[in-house]
């Protein structure tokens, strides 16, 4: 089974988490789960047994990688200033 459908399979036993969520809560969520490629290497890793903590790791992955992001700009800022 390709890493890509294995992380389909995954996010669609989510998908009634998703229909709970408000709108903006929805499209946030849709937008965490969408950046598969690049995390094809550690869902292929798992091979069929993807867990749902792989999933977690990658969601927590993307918000660090968020974060540093705007670390870097208010720094960048601040020096500017």
């Amino acid at each position: 089974m390709e890493a890509g459908d294995i992380f389909d399979k995954e996010i669609e036993s989510w998908k009634g988490f998703e229909y709970a969520l408000r709108e903006e809560n929805k499209t946030l969520f849709n937008k965490m789960l969408s950046n598969k490629e690049e995390y094809a290497d550690c869902m292929s890793s798992k091979g069929e047994n993807f867990s749902t903590e792989v999933l977690f790791m990658i969601l927590i992955f993307e918000q660090q990688k968020m974060i540093n992001k705007l670390i870097t700009r208010l720094a960048e800022e601040k020096n500017a200033a």
